[in-house]
This record gives C-alpha cells, structure tokens and sequence, in this order.
C-alpha cells in the first residue's frame, strides 16, 4: 500500500578539436597540477540543492574567508552545492564595477582574496559534503582583457572593423568571436584551469545563449575527460533542448518566475499554466535533467527586490518556493533570502553587507523544506502528476510506495 503524505501549498575543445594549420596558436595550454583530490560527493544532478553566493554582499568582509564563516550555516539549510559568483579581476576600462566583466579567466580578484583563499574554502566546503561551482562568463570580456590587443580577431566586429557589444546595453564588455579556434582553445585552457588548480566541481555558464552551440557541445565532453572528477554544468539561457542534448545536466527556469509572477499572481490567469509550462520544459529533455527554479537570484534581487515583495509578501513567497522545490525541477535559493533579508544585495557597486539576524523562524522553513526533499525519492525523482485547478496549483509525485500530495 502507498504512503501518502499532504503538504499545504498555498572546433577546439580538447580531444575533440580538428586539426588546424596553425597547431602551435591553436594548441590548448598544459593543465596545471592537480590540487587536492577530486570531491567524491557531488550529487546528482536531479538530487542537487543550489545555494548563490554573492561574495560583495555576503559578508562584512566580502570575500572568500566571509563565506567560509558561513559554511555551516549553508550546509545547515540543506543544501549541497555553492555557486559562487564571478571570482574573477574585473575590468576598469569603460567599467561599471560588474564581476561579469572579467580581466583574467585564470586570476583571483584581490578583493576576494587569493588563490589559496579559494582553496581553502572549496576544501572546507568539500569537508561538509558540499559541491563548489564557479560563475563562467564566457562570452565576452572586459575592454582591457590582454585579449583585446594581443588577439583582436578573436572578437566580433561590426562592418567599421569595431569590436562590438553583445547587446547595445552592456558597455562595458566585448563579444568574444566562438567562430575562432584559438578563443575556442584559450577558453577550454581556462575552464580546465579551475577544476585542476582549485579543485571545483563545475559551472555555472552566464549568458549562455551567447556562445555557439558547438561550444558546448565540445566543451562539456572535453571538461567531463578531466580524471577523477564529476562535474556539474548549469547553463543560465532560454535554449532549453538544446543545452541538455549538448550535455547541461540543468538549465535555469526564466519562464517558471514570470509566469508564477507576471500571469499567475500579477494578472490572475489560471495555475495551470504551471502545470503546461512543466510538460513543454521536459519535452524530450534527458530523465536526469533538471530545470533550476528559484523565487530570487543576483539579477531579480537587484532589479527588483527579495522574494517577499515580488510575491505579495512571506507566506507568498514560500508558497511559489514549494513550487519550484518540489514539483520537477532542482531549487535555488539566493543569499539572504533564508533570513528573509528585504533589502537588495547588490554585485555592483558599494557593498551593501547582509542583516543575518531578521527572521530565524523563516530560516527554518526553509531548512524543513529543502531536508523533506532530501529525504523523500518521490520528491526528487518521483513520477509527477498534475491536477491543478484555477486557483491551485497541485501534483503528485510517486517513486515506488511513496507519494506525495502538493
């Protein structure tokens, strides 16, 4: 007999590169010495819980011993793996203060600390059984990426012989050209660097619409020959099929916030739109992949602010964090958010440190329902049946003699 429980919802790339007839620009770099021993405990990719990390925000010291402080704490949400935001040097040319324009993909930014630092805390992280994966921003560069004068051709140009702006809006970087073998191989040197030198488990690929898709296609084969090492790829874009054919295990869920949002709580269009918008997210996708949904991340925080005001205040917010927890796909919970924090926690700009102390009882929701999904086979890898109505959003999900009611 089943047990059912009720819950209220309210071209390059390593091995795979073509002869080229210029081997010596072409050839990746040697990786360097592997640091420590790969992490044993990486999840799979349908049992992950991310936790995002925002290093300028996270701490009064804003760096990666202020984070290390806090590892305890993480880990005591449930969760088991920390993304970290872009570690990187940022550029001062034409900048905007943005860790997403990188000055060096092979560099520590000082004002995080140092490559030891990094180290040190992806040990301890490893120590707590937790999974660290670093924000790559591949796409593009900052203005004065060495890049920028040494290899001119390896970024895109407008008719003028200017090197362009991925969009209009973003200033302050460059479009990297993946039509390029060498940028293709200096790219996968880089990746490969980090696994190797600090001992990561993975990526989380900013703007990954941007690149080619053959890129990926090669990237994700040439990192996963990396010895010894499980490695897990998140890619943050709208290309959904496309990203878990070329080997992400997940793929942000942009829709499941504005539709929650914009359609079901702005403009009170049936919860089924949920039910329909899961069925064509998993159409044809892999049995393991997962979407990543989340009710914050850095970008929503900062233009918008924390999930209490996005979601008509607490109880709302928990209800949409159900939803993006449990129904089918991996959660994603963005610093401060488990204290109920209701300030921005910006990544540009004046550092503005985070207020831990606000809501401890809320920080135990969110304990209580990230561990009942640890616990529970359905939640995680159950069947999912829908049977939502108008102003309800529920499903099922059923592994064996277990099931649950959301």
């Amino acid at each position: 007999m089943k047990k059912t429980a009720f819950l209220l919802l309210l071209a390059l790339l390593g091995g795979a590169m073509q002869a080229h007839c210029q081997p010596a620009a072409t050839a990746r770099q040697p990786d360097p010495a592997q640091y420590g021993k790969p992490f044993a405990g990486v999840p799979e990719s349908q049992n992950a819980a991310i936790y995002q990390v925002n290093m300028r925000g996270f701490s009064q010291a804003g760096n990666f011993n202020g984070v290390l402080a806090r590892l305890d704490s993480i880990k005591a949400l449930g969760v088991n793996v920390v993304y970290l935001m872009p570690i990187y040097p940022i550029g001062k040319e034409r900048a905007v203060d943005s860790p997403f324009a990188v000055r060096d993909y092979t560099a520590v930014n000082p004002e995080f600390g140092t490559l030891a630092d990094l180290r040190t805390l992806v040990d301890a992280a490893h120590a707590r059984g937790l999974a660290v994966i670093l924000d790559w921003v591949g796409n593009h560069t900052s203005w004065d990426h060495p890049w920028i004068k040494a290899h001119p051709d390896w970024y895109v140009h407008d008719a003028s012989g200017n090197i362009v702006n991925p969009i209009p809006a973003w200033k302050d970087i460059a479009q990297l050209n993946f039509q390029n073998p060498q940028l293709r191989a200096a790219m996968m040197s880089a990746l490969r660097y980090w696994v190797y030198a600090a001992n990561i488990d993975g990526y989380r690929f900013d703007y990954a619409d941007g690149p080619t898709p053959a890129f990926f296609t090669e990237a994700l084969a040439n990192l996963r020959t990396i010895p010894g090492h499980k490695l897990l790829f998140l890619a943050e874009g709208d290309k959904k099929q496309y990203y878990f054919q070329a080997g992400f295990q997940l793929n942000y869920d942009f829709p499941f916030i504005k539709v929650m949002r914009h359609e079901i709580l702005g403009k009170g269009r049936s919860a089924k739109l949920l039910d329909s918008l899961n069925a064509a997210e998993y159409r044809a996708a892999p049995p393991t992949a997962r979407m990543v949904r989340y009710t914050s991340n850095h970008d929503i925080n900062s233009s918008e602010g924390p999930p209490q005001v996005m979601f008509k205040g607490e109880r709302g917010a928990m209800a949409v964090f159900v939803v993006a927890a449990y129904m089918k796909a991996v959660p994603m919970i963005y610093n401060g958010q488990e204290v109920g924090y209701a300030e921005r926690v910006p990544f540009r700009g004046p550092r503005k440190p985070i207020d831990w102390t606000p809501n401890p009882a809320l920080t135990r929701e969110y304990k209580q329902l990230i561990q009942l999904r640890n616990g529970s086979a359905a939640l995680r890898n159950g069947q999912l049946a829908t049977y939502s109505t108008d102003d309800v959003c529920a499903f099922t999900k059923t592994l064996g003699a277990e099931q649950l009611l959301v």
